[in-house]
């Protein structure tokens, strides 16, 4: 009998281990993040780190207590949409968008899995929220007032360069935050009397003969929208503005790391760093419905002295003493 009694007693101190370990092995179940980026994730790379960033100020370590699954489309947007559908079949329990470029094909490949947009110049617009106060649905994030920003860029060229009249503007008609920008800059021009050239590219191949024809028309400055074509293809878009002796402002602040004069408007690593805060609030049972769009509270102004000398720009010291950033 004792020795019955002892092969129940091991039994039951073996199955008590046994259900301990599957409690304790569900009760630390790392999360998954899906992280889909339609161009280079190195060409993001102040923003990436600012998202793991606002990761690790809540607590998050990366291959710990977290797992991303990085993914790049490397500027083929039909890799995006295998992308999207790969990171919902790998059953990711948050996938975060840098752009509304990749924000619409996860949104096609997925009604379900939540969606964290870092940054959308206009989600509602976009058809990705109901709302920014009740986004209704599995996407929620921050907007980023891109298109808003283009009208006060084009107050500061005046500053930078007061005899300005004519200011050609790039930017690409099917990016949807294309149309708003332009609202914005007309508004802007009419205050500050400048006459507007719309200079539509839409495929990269037209970048260097839209230079041309804003030299050819007598352009003052250009002022550069931000959509995916253009930001693929920023470095040779620097380039020519330096080569065409043109002042010229950009709405990507990655612009001005490629030798840009200025970028006024939101601050995108602010963005991307809060963004890990939605992460963190969906890991923990809410639902994006339920979680407001926000928007930016923090802008720059950077401005690049060493591009200005390159056109034989001198930037005025009211304009400097605005900057955020100077780089010399």
């Amino acid at each position: 009998m004792k020795s019955l009694s002892g092969k129940i007693t091991v039994l039951l101190v073996t199955a008590l281990l046994l259900t301990s370990t599957r409690v304790e092995a569900q009760a630390v179940k790392v999360p998954r993040v899906g992280y889909l980026s339609g161009g280079s994730l190195s060409n993001l790379g102040g923003r990436i780190e600012a998202f793991r960033q606002g990761l690790r100020e809540l607590g998050y370590v990366e291959g710990k207590n977290i797992v991303i699954e990085w993914r790049e489309a490397q500027g083929n947007f039909d890799r995006v949409r295998e992308l999207a559908d790969e990171l919902v079949r790998l059953k990711m329990d948050v996938i975060v968008s840098p752009g509304p470029a990749v924000t619409r094909p996860l949104k096609e490949a997925t009604a379900t899995v939540p969606i964290v947009m870092a940054q959308d110049t206009d989600p509602v617009g976009s058809g990705f929220v109901a709302s920014l106060a009740r986004p209704g649905g599995n996407i929620t994030g921050l907007a980023a007032l891109a298109p808003e920003m283009a009208g006060k860029q084009l107050e500061i060229l005046k500053e930078l360069a007061p005899r300005l009249s004519r200011v050609a503007i790039l930017g690409n008609s099917n990016n949807p935050g294309d149309a708003q920008a332009l609202r914005e800059t007309v508004i802007a021009a009419g205050t500050v009397d400048v006459y507007l050239r719309y200079l539509d590219v839409l495929d990269p191949k037209e970048i260097d003969s839209k230079f041309t024809a804003a030299n050819k028309g007598h352009a003052d400055a250009v002022l550069v929208l931000g959509n995916p074509i253009l930001n693929a293809h920023r470095k040779q878009i620097v380039e020519l503005a330096v080569k065409h002796r043109l002042p010229t402002a950009y709405t990507r602040p990655e612009y001005i790391e490629e030798g840009g004069l200025m970028y006024y408007g939101t601050n995108y690593n602010d963005l991307f760093r809060r963004a890990a805060g939605y992460v963190d609030r969906i890991l923990k049972g809410a639902k994006p419905a339920d979680l407001p769009v926000e928007q930016p509270t923090k802008f720059e102004l950077i401005v690049n002295l060493k591009a200005a000398k390159q056109i034989g720009l001198t930037i005025p010291n009211k304009v400097l003493a605005k900057a955020d950033r100077v780089i010399r």
